[in-house]
Formats: C-alpha cells, sequence, structure tokens
C-alpha cells in the first residue's frame, strides 16, 4: 500500500515542523494500519535497523523504544537462563 501512496507521507522533509511531522505520521500510520504485511515491514526496520521514517506503523522513535526493550528482555532471559544453569 505505502508504495501506492507519495514516499513523503513516510519519510520527514527537511526542517518539518513539529505539528506537520505530527499530522504526516499520524497519516502514515493509518496507511500501515490497513497493510497486509505491516508486522514483516516492522520487522524488517528493527532488524536492519532503519533510522529514518515510518515502517509498519511506527516512527524512528518508537523503533528505537522497541529495541531497547527488546534487548533489556533479552538481556533478562539470558540472566535468568545462565542462574538456572547454575543452580541446575
Amino acid at each position: 500500500m505505502c508504495r501506492r501512496d507519495e514516499a513523503g507521507l513516510f519519510f520527514a522533509p527537511s526542517k518539518e515542523p513539529t505539528a506537520a511531522r505530527l499530522s504526516r505520521e499520524e497519516a502514515a500510520k493509518r496507511v500501515c494500519a490497513r497493510c497486509p504485511v505491516m508486522v514483516e515491514c516492522r520487522e524488517h526496520a528493527l532488524l536492519q535497523p532503519e533510522p529514518y521514517g515510518v515502517w509498519g506503523g511506527l516512527t524512528a522513535a518508537e523503533r528505537r523504544v522497541v529495541l531497547a526493550r527488546r534487548r533489556r528482555r533479552d538481556m533478562e532471559l539470558k540472566k535468568a537462563t545462565h542462574s538456572i544453569a547454575a543452580a541446575g
């Protein structure tokens, strides 16, 4: 779906005012919400990681939060696994 829409909806022009950016990002997210490959697109952007634009319904800032949570979760799982192995 995003291929049919203007790329400018998903990527910010330089010096875009905050209100315009928020409005554009919300419009892009509405397109993403209807997309049959939204989850795959989001995972691509998280695995690459894509530093700009709206991908899979998430902005770059939102993707950074998701990545930080995943890293924290992975570290906690690793610690728990080591604790169980040491106790075993």
